[in-house]
């Protein structure tokens, strides 16, 4: 795998020329649609394949990859177009195999709304161990607000990806409610009666674990929340599922603030099975312009966190969004605009921006001026970004990756993290 960044005069063409792949292969890989628009500092990933197969007449991907000795998820991950095109044509090139690529098991995570666009939840799923279907709601009586998750589910299913039932404590307005928080975990009838209601849909469902999304949770409601979590753990064992608990980036034990206190690493680690660490939103929608996931950053949160929790119960955050800020800032005046990683990179090939990577943070961002006369500036992520966080993932020896979300299409990166690892299916 290598990562190729656009210079002065590079085409399409000679870049694949250059590294002997075809030029189909580098615009799919890429999600580029417009073979003449590339931009000046644009990171291109470059995947060698090792093995190809040309389609015949009555070919299945099944058939094929029994031909093979491969997973049709292996085929779908080396073959992106694939769910977009929704079927096998003769004459149509898969790649079997690619050169390097990793055989080290790996866990990767991605968040879901049930509303996804149905492409890009064929596209992705395949590439994830677990699929987490956000999100159940509850009312303070522990009353369960399902969503509608049955597509989802399906998907999970057919791409062999263990679903995760999401647990937060959302208001009507979609915003973390610490009030709905306090009256269920203070309140042993509620809490009992909001675990019992999980069991009946986990079993109902299909769902392979729980994942517990508290934020914001109040300090005073900090030994109730970890009381929940034990007693929701006890029950969840018992029955068979695992448990997930998403926490905060947190840099010590007495990091205060809302968002953290309550958020206990090493009393909430040596309960949960696994832990979600959410490294992403320093650059934010109403906070000063900068990377959402800094890798400097990011490893303050880690040193901190593999002294309280077993790295191997770890799984990292990663961001699949940027976000785009009309400068000078000014807090409290307006909010960044949110945009999709593929999108981010098409905005700086249409307007022929040149994009700059900070070498500390490992982060793309580029600039520019819009028809009005404003100047901007987008911090998103890119290959070079991903290759750094999936190094300091194996650096650290986490368990996986875990993406929020996966929304928005972003092919580079998951054909990028299956070339990396050999992605868990708890299917197979």
């Amino acid at each position: 795998m290598t990562i190729h960044v656009v210079s002065a005069g590079d085409t399409i063409y000679t870049i694949a020329e250059q590294y002997n792949i075809p030029v189909r292969q580098l615009m799919e890989n890429n999600a580029i649609t417009n073979p003449n628009l590339l931009t000046l500092g644009q990171a291109l990933l470059i995947l060698q394949p090792e093995q190809t197969y040309l389609v015949q007449p009555g070919d299945g991907l099944f058939s094929i990859a029994q031909k093979f000795g491969v997973s049709e998820n292996k085929l779908l991950q080396n073959n992106p177009q694939l769910a977009a095109l929704g079927a096998l044509y003769p004459g149509q090139t898969l790649i079997i195999s690619f050169k390097d690529s990793s055989t080290d098991n790996y866990w990767v995570n991605g968040y879901a709304y049930p509303y996804i666009d149905p492409i890009i939840l064929n596209q992705t799923t395949p590439y994830l161990t677990f699929l987490s279907v956000f999100s159940y709601g509850f009312y303070p009586d522990g009353t369960l607000i399902p969503p509608d998750d049955k597509s989802l589910l399906l998907a999970a299913k057919e791409y062999e990806a263990a679903p995760i039932l999401v647990l937060t404590p959302l208001d009507e307005k979609e915003k973390f409610s610490n009030n709905l928080i306090t009256q269920m975990v203070n309140n042993p009838a509620a809490r009992e009666n909001l675990i019992n209601n999980l069991l009946t849909v986990m079993a109902q469902k299909g769902y392979y674990g729980v994942d517990v999304d508290f934020e914001f949770v109040l300090p005073a409601d900090k030994e109730g929340f970890i009381s929940f979590i034990s007693q929701l753990k006890t029950a969840m064992s018992a029955a068979g599922y695992k448990v997930f608990v998403a926490l905060a980036p947190k840099t010590s034990a007495a990091q205060s603030g809302l968002l953290y206190e309550a958020h206990d690493y090493k009393r909430i680690g040596e309960i949960a099975d696994y832990i979600f660490l959410m490294t992403y939103e320093w650059g934010y929608a109403y906070g000063p312009p900068m990377a959402v996931a800094p890798l400097n950053k990011m490893r303050e949160v880690f040193d901190y966190a593999i002294q309280e929790i077993p790295p191997e119960k770890i799984i990292m955050g990663v961001p699949n969004y940027g976000y785009d800020w009309t400068l000078p800032f000014q807090r409290g005046e307006g909010r960044a605009i949110t945009l999709g990683n593929e999108e981010a990179v098409q905005m700086a090939m249409n307007i022929r921006a040149e994009i700059l990577f900070d070498e500390v943070g490992q982060s793309p961002y580029f600039f520019y001026t819009d028809p009005e006369g404003s100047a901007h500036v987008v911090w998103f992520e890119d290959a070079r970004s991903i290759e750094a966080k999936i190094n300091t993932a194996k650096e650290y020896g986490f368990i996986g990756l875990g993406y929020w979300n996966i929304m928005r299409p972003f092919v580079q990166n998951w054909m990028q993290v299956a070339n990396a690892f050999d992605i868990e299916k708890f299917g197979e």
